[in-house]
């Protein structure tokens, strides 16, 4: 059996990926592991092991003893978060990276997941259509950490042979767990004030285009680089990863299709200077000739799914 790790499981990306994997594996197939316990209860059908993911001592030990076939190392510090916490964010992005390439370099994991992020672009980027060798010019502590990471992936691969894969995620939208305190967390946040018959004020300006995915596209493309021979994988730093593009009034003119007195409002603040630094959509072309990758869910399929999941939870919900 495949042993599987994945570290920063209570994360919104994490609890997704988990509960995917279970479906897909068993719970026995993979261990979880965070510095929280996750509030998911079919998350924790697996293994759970408590870690500080800045911990050398404590990471070096689990996965030693573990010898785990594969780790998706997803414990950050977001965008908006990060620029609150710059030195906790470069600590906790930056540091726990390079303990699983250590570990990865001694033998005790045979390959690694690491995400990157639209983050790592900035004003040098173009705005359109970003290739995959774009400038790298981040304004963030997190795009900062991620190119940074980016490269260390890149450097660990091609001195030691370890087989660290990763991509550069857009804004991931999806209803099974919180945003963790990213740019992008708006489009999740509409969502769940359409769903429950409330307003919404934005913290982006109304025509402030991002490259979006709907999560479960990230959680099967994530999977699809895992499982593809690592012959194919030509990009060792990171994969631009796209989908979509759309702007917060661009998914309330969705919404409203549904759920025509919505009401969406606009009151930008400092997370609108990071948005501007990014570009608006992403070219992967490299991705869908490597690995096969192609984007399955668009913005009104995406609208459907989230809202009809989201007023089912709000029900359970009430009294």
């Amino acid at each position: 059996m495949v042993r599987r790790l994945v570290i920063g499981a209570a994360g919104q990306l994490g609890i997704e990926l988990v509960l995917r994997m279970q479906s897909e594996f068993g719970a026995a197939a993979v261990d979880i592991s965070d510095i929280r316990v996750p509030d998911n209860e079919s998350v924790m059908r697996s293994k759970f092991l408590h870690l500080d993911a800045t911990d050398e001592g404590t990471i070096s030990k689990i996965l030693e003893e573990g010898q785990y076939d594969e780790v998706y190392h997803l414990a950050a510090m977001l965008s908006a978060t990060g620029e609150k916490k710059p030195l906790a964010a470069w600590d906790l992005n930056m540091q726990s990276l390079l303990h699983i390439l250590e570990a990865a370099k001694d033998g005790w994991v045979k390959r690694v997941f690491w995400p990157s992020s639209i983050a790592v672009f900035g004003p040098l980027t173009p705005k359109n259509n970003v290739p995959q060798n774009a400038p790298l010019d981040p304004t963030t502590v997190y795009g900062i950490s991620k190119q940074a990471g980016e490269f260390w992936c890149r450097y660990y691969h091609e001195k030691y042979g370890v087989d660290v894969r990763s991509v550069r995620y857009p804004g991931l939208i999806g209803h099974r767990s919180t945003p963790g305190g990213g740019t992008t967390d708006y489009a999740v946040e509409i969502y769940e004030c359409a769903a429950r018959g409330k307003s919404y004020t934005c913290f982006l300006k109304a025509d402030q285009a991002l490259p979006m995915m709907y999560m479960d596209d990230a959680v099967r493309g994530t999977l699809e680089l895992m499982r593809a021979p690592k012959d194919q994988i030509r990009v060792r730093t990171s994969y631009n990863l796209g989908a979509m593009s759309f702007t917060p009034s661009e998914i309330g003119e969705s919404i409203r299709q549904q759920k025509p007195e919505f009401q969406l409002n606009y009151i930008p603040d400092q997370r609108q200077a990071i948005a501007e630094s990014w570009p608006c959509s992403i070219d992967d072309s490299d991705a869908k000739e490597d690995w096969g990758w192609q984007a399955k869910i668009m913005i009104d399929d995406m609208t459907n799914i989230m809202l009809d999941a989201l007023s089912t939870t709000n029900e359970t919900l009430e009294p």
